[in-house]
């Protein structure tokens, strides 16, 4: 089935032969909201531009619909793209600003004012059509920014870190617009963000990037349950990392922990491992089943952040791990820095990963 998006060992080498991304794979569906996250620097902007067309590719194709748009300039594909700054025009009203795409399209007058008045009155911004756009709000630069880019009924919507200059409030308000419009829609959605709730709450797959390299893509569930690399797992939630070598299960700072995530992986005999235990999994008061991992320590630190408890336990070998809990149990808030911490783990929930 043709894909809406592929990229083929795409790679972008600098002149100076700095290696900004280096062969990404990606095949997405069409409808699908995939998002690129990582730290800055990590390539994920530069992807981005070379889908777009505005940043040539060093190796690799890039296909669209089944064609292939390596060298097909930004005008000529069937994308449209967001800027991290919305790279709204100050001197033209809302509405042209929004009429432009079309107008490099050479869109006929009477089709570009009836496309513009729909979009304009699905993003409730008719009342401000005349106004100059640098006149406006974050939050109605932001819904012109995306106005503008949808007006022109692209197949493929490319957004570069778009949210990032929001506040808070703002940043969640535009977020559940911004998935609800992608769903209304069916356009297929490729999000560049460096926050972790954004790509987890938004997308469909999140494709995790580390100095130019695809370090994991899956479903934000399987991302945060399931890292399959020590980036991704150090980058990902709130994780405890424990080296060890396998003996058939591994052998690590936790005792001999038996699970088939590390089997799924294709960690082997002898391969230096490690075990990753997310914060949540961590109990305060073990269960008491026969393959339960018991844990020893002494309370380091106790944060209460709205409905979860954020600790610090420090195991008797002097490790500290992070662990989070409902923070209104009675057990939680009787404990205080110093106390005794009996921390219990399901191995269903640590995954073996190489190291």
């Amino acid at each position: 089935m043709v894909k809406d998006l592929e990229l083929i060992s795409v790679g972008k080498t600098y002149p100076d032969g700095t290696v900004a991304v280096s062969d990404f794979d990606l095949k997405v569906e069409k409808g699908e909201f995939v998002a690129f996250l990582g730290p800055s620097g990590c390539g994920k902007s530069t992807t981005l531009r070379m889908i777009a067309g505005f940043e040539d590719i060093t190796n690799g194709e890039v296909l669209m619909m089944g064609r292939n748009v390596t060298h097909v300039p930004p005008e000529k594909r069937p994308t449209s793209m967001i800027f991290q700054n919305y790279a709204l025009f100050p001197h033209m009203s809302v509405r042209e600003n929004v009429a432009f795409g079309l107008d490099v399209k050479g869109t006929p007058k009477a089709e570009r004012d009836q496309k513009v008045d729909r979009i304009l009155d699905m993003f409730d911004l008719e009342q401000f059509a005349d106004r100059k756009a640098d006149k406006l709000s974050g939050g109605q630069r932001q819904r012109i920014a995306l106005a503008r880019g949808l007006v022109v009924e692209p197949e493929i919507l490319l957004l570069d870190e778009t949210l990032g200059a929001l506040d808070a409030n703002l940043r969640r308000i535009i977020q559940n617009e911004l998935k609800l419009l992608q769903r209304e829609l069916g356009i297929t959605f490729i999000f560049v963000t460096h926050a972790q709730s954004e790509a987890l709450g938004l997308s469909d797959r999140v494709v995790v990037m580390s100095n130019g390299v695809v370090e994991q893509i899956s479903a934000p569930r399987d991302l945060y349950r399931r890292p399959q690399t020590p980036f991704v797992a150090d980058f990902i939630g709130a994780n405890t990392l424990i080296e060890g070598t396998p003996k058939g299960a591994a052998d690590t700072g936790f005792g001999l922990i038996e699970t088939p995530y590390g089997v799924m992986r294709g960690v082997g005999r002898g391969d230096e491992t490690m075990a990753v235990v997310p914060a949540e999994a961590f109990r305060i008061k073990p269960l008491g089943t026969p393959d339960e991992i018991h844990l020893s320590g002494t309370l380091a630190s106790s944060q209460i952040v709205g409905s979860v408890g954020h600790l610090k336990v420090r195991l008797d070998e002097h490790r500290e791990v992070a662990v989070e809990v409902q923070a209104d149990r009675e057990d939680v808030r009787a404990l205080s820095p110093g106390a005794p911490v009996t921390l219990g783990v399901d191995p269903a929930s640590v995954t073996l990963i190489h190291a």
